[in-house]
């Protein structure tokens, strides 16, 4: 299941009112009202709650209709509008963490059609200054988990900081969580480990371990998860360790070149 967009709005660029355009009808701005209402209260539940209500596709359907209003209509963006800025909210019972170098999340491209690919070069090409008729683009592709996104920072080599992306600026400290999990470690090995380090990654569950975690909650009379990714928030989140009770993987992008 792709990522849900609402974690994929850093890159939207905010766009100043065009010239000459007259302002949006009463009906378009009641609409676009509506929608960042609504995405807000998703974006709660999702982030904050941790309990999403409907589907990834939903979501991304009122997104997009949101971004395709302003993108019309320029005068009805905000500055607090959902396509400006990363979804996630701080929970404030725990720690924060500023973090060094904001944490942005990748654009979402639900098109996937030949058009689509051509259009994503052209703006590749674009913003890298390179011609159109130039050398070709070389890509590196890989997966993308769907889990939570969490920053390791090592100092000396031992995990000194584990926090989550947060609002992209500042994060909470779920170090003691993160701990238990199995698949990032305490310590680095190696003989050239620099003084600082940050790793980013997806902190996420194989869907073997997830369909067995949620057979264990109907078993027990509970309510199941509704995704995978919810269950990376909920205990990474928790203010208890629950290692026991769910298997946690960790994927870090690689790097290519």
């Amino acid at each position: 299941m792709p990522r849900r967009s609402r974690d994929d709005n850093a890159t939207t660029a905010s766009a100043a009112p065009a010239r000459g355009r007259t302002s949006a009808s009463p009906a378009v701005a009641a609409r676009a009202a509506a929608l960042r209402r609504t995405i807000e209260e998703h974006n709660e539940r999702y982030y904050v709650d941790d309990a999403p209500t409907i589907p990834d596709a939903e979501y991304d359907a009122l997104f997009r209709e949101l971004q395709a209003l302003e993108a019309e209509n320029p005068s009805l963006i905000t500055p607090d509008s959902p396509t400006q800025r990363v979804g996630g909210a701080r929970r404030t019972d725990f720690a924060p963490v500023r973090h060094v170098v904001p944490m942005l999340s990748i654009r979402t491209e639900s098109d996937t059609s030949a058009a689509a690919a051509e259009k994503f070069d052209a703006r590749v090409r674009r913003d890298l200054g390179v011609p159109a008729d130039g050398a070709p683009v070389e890509y590196a592709v890989e997966y993308k988990f769907d889990g939570l996104a969490i920053s390791l920072r090592y100092e000396a080599g031992r995990l000194a900081v584990a926090a989550t992306r947060g609002d992209g600026e500042v994060g909470e400290d779920v170090t003691p969580n993160i701990e238990t999990i199995r698949a990032i470690p305490r310590r680095l090995r190696g003989s050239k480990i620099p003084p600082v380090l940050e790793v980013r990654g997806e902190v996420y569950m194989t869907r073997r371990d997830f369909d067995a975690l949620n057979a264990r909650q109907q078993a027990a009379g509970l309510k199941p998860f509704i995704s995978s990714k919810c269950v990376p928030a909920t205990y990474c989140r928790a203010f208890s360790s629950a290692s026991s009770v769910w298997n946690a993987s960790f994927w870090k992008p690689s790097r290519s070149g």
